[in-house]
């Protein structure tokens, strides 16, 4: 195999695990939100449901996860696999995620004085406008920090994909590896996953300034 010729497939799983990575945060970013509101809501059984939701995506390994939800459908309800490798993919980095931001944006809104809603009651905001309006441009500046560390696991955990045999560029280094006896695939893998990371923290150090209210 040539290098150009490795490459151009590296550049292939390259595609791949960017689609992973932007499919998860599209995902994950607002249902951890969700997540987070329900953590908070005065129905007993819905704080229990989503503790343990919470409890198991933090307390188990996510490869065990996408191996659950890819295998599960089949041994649980006989159900066909075929063409489920992507989707339970994407299905176990969101839920996974989902859960990690959940606790970040929690921790994010816990952290608001009780005064800021007393204050908003007192000029007539209603509980929507005092949240979208006041609460949440402070929780996101709060946050910031964690949310950026989260983002960078989620670039390196992409290779976790490997697990169900879907073909992302760590996968593509091994194998082209393996196969040429070469080296070269994993640095490129790792100069990626390096860039990548590099990218991330530039955007979200941009958004923080951005967000610095005291410049």
């Amino acid at each position: 195999m040539t290098l150009e010729v490795m490459l151009k497939t590296m550049g292939i799983g390259m595609l791949r695990t960017g689609g992973i990575f932007c499919l998860t945060l599209l995902g994950s970013l607002p249902l951890g939100m969700i997540v987070a509101l329900l953590r908070k809501s005065r129905i007993k059984p819905v704080q229990w449901v989503i503790k343990i939701y919470i409890s198991i995506m933090r307390g188990t390994p996510l490869m065990l996860q996408l191996l659950v939800w890819y295998f599960g459908p089949y041994y649980l309800f006989d159900l066909p696999i075929k063409g489920w490798r992507y989707p339970a993919i994407i299905l176990g980095f969101v839920l996974n995620y989902a859960a990690y931001f959940a606790e970040i944006y929690r921790g994010g809104i816990e952290s608001m004085s009780v005064g800021q809603y007393e204050a908003a009651q007192v000029l007539g905001y209603t509980k929507t406008q005092t949240f979208m309006k006041i609460i949440l441009p402070q929780v996101i500046k709060t946050i910031l920090p964690s949310v950026t560390n989260e983002v960078i696991t989620l670039v390196k955990d992409t290779s976790l994909a490997f697990t169900l045999a879907y073909q992302e560029v760590f996968s593509l280094a091994k194998q082209i590896s393996a196969s040429q006896t070469s080296f070269i695939p994993f640095v490129v893998a790792g100069i990626f996953y390096y860039v990548a990371n590099y990218a991330v923290a530039f955007v979200m150090e941009r958004i923080e300034k951005a967000l610095d209210y005291y410049q």
